[in-house]
């Protein structure tokens, strides 16, 4: 090498050229399929780029140089940055089949599958999230929070007597609709704190709590009222399914799950059954959220109960002690704090 420029491996310039034409050829392609063109050319570029670092010792310097060539000739096409192409060997690597890339990875954008690549490393959680993406269109921002509060381990994971009372079909697609524990990190309540409250803050954030119930909940009321044999009585949290096509009764407790709580649930379910579904509906579920459970008293509970009933914990954000609280600046004292003039 001479001049300080930078020697080229041998089937460098080949590969540059087969690059340009399958760049133009992926550009014309229909506006519909163009995310899947782009995806499944990424990954032909990353695998060849892997192929040749594997090879032929292929360094990052020539992935810098393929870089500047390729973007040299496609000045308005983004996407060719050396830590894009960096990103199209790692995604090469990661499916390696390209039929898993045709049936999956290219029916996401590329960014999403970036941030499945950077956040998580077991393949069969990948495809999961990639199935989920696809199944419930989620943005690249609810995705990164789904896998931030570890939905793959929690998914379809609470104690439920579905199986038991409901047909095969709906039985399974509602095992996939509960979580364990769901996670309400977006609250805090304070030491003392009552169920009332707890529903009064969940209702305040409502937009957090249906996506962290997940897709297809529909929000029909707070405290909704119930009569039975004359007499009212109110039901925390009711939703409706689209899905499942079924009422969703939600019952929230502050405390340890009891044994009667499993009573109450399916008293309130056949209230439901009885008051509001129309004949068209699937039977309705219930759902108890408790803040901690006994596993083995939970499913002695739910054993002989008639009604589809779940059981979960949930997740909160503590409260900062009074003590750390008060030494605190109020948000009026942040702000004037804020308006001071910098020292220059």
């Amino acid at each position: 090498m001479t001049s300080g420029k930078l020697a080229l491996p041998q089937g460098y310039e080949t590969l540059l050229k087969d690059l340009k034409v399958r760049i133009r050829t992926a550009r014309v392609s229909a506006s519909l399929a163009v995310n899947r063109e782009l995806v499944l050319l990424y990954w032909s570029i990353g695998r060849d780029i892997m192929l040749r670092q594997k090879e032929q010792g292929w360094g990052a310097k020539i992935i810098d140089k393929l870089s500047v060539d390729l973007r040299h000739d496609f000045p308005d096409m983004k996407g060719l940055s050396p830590r894009n192409l960096k990103y199209m060997r790692a995604f090469a690597e990661a499916w390696p089949n390209n039929r898993i890339v045709q049936q999956l990875a290219a029916q996401i954008p590329w960014f999403h599958n970036c941030s499945i690549l950077d956040k998580i490393k077991r393949p069969a959680e990948r495809e999961w999230y990639i199935r989920q993406t696809i199944q419930n269109g989620w943005s690249r921002n609810v995705l990164i929070h789904q896998i931030g509060n570890g939905l793959y381990k929690r998914q379809g994971k609470a104690l439920t007597n579905f199986t038991r009372t409901l047909p095969a079909p709906q039985s399974e697609l509602a095992q996939q609709i509960v979580k364990d524990p769901y996670n309400f990190d977006f609250l805090t309540l304070a030491q003392g704190a009552q169920e009332r409250d707890l529903e009064k803050a969940l209702i305040e954030h409502l937009r957090n709590f249906l996506l962290e119930l997940g897709v297809g909940f529909s929000f029909l009321g707070s405290q909704f009222p119930v009569e039975v044999g004359g007499r009212e009585f109110r039901i925390d949290l009711l939703f409706y399914h689209l899905k499942l096509r079924s009422f969703v009764v939600i019952d929230l407790k502050l405390g340890e799950f009891q044994p009667e709580f499993a009573g109450k649930m399916n008293f309130y379910l056949s209230a439901v059954d009885d008051r509001l579904r129309q004949a068209d509906d699937q039977p309705s579920i219930g759902i108890i959220l408790c803040k901690s459970k006994n596993k083995v008293v939970a499913e002695y509970a739910l054993r002989n109960i008639r009604k589809p009933v779940g059981v979960s914990e949930y997740r909160l954000t503590a409260a900062l002690p009074r003590r750390l609280r008060a030494s605190l600046p109020s948000i009026e004292e942040l702000e004037a704090r804020l308006k001071e003039p910098h020292p220059k």
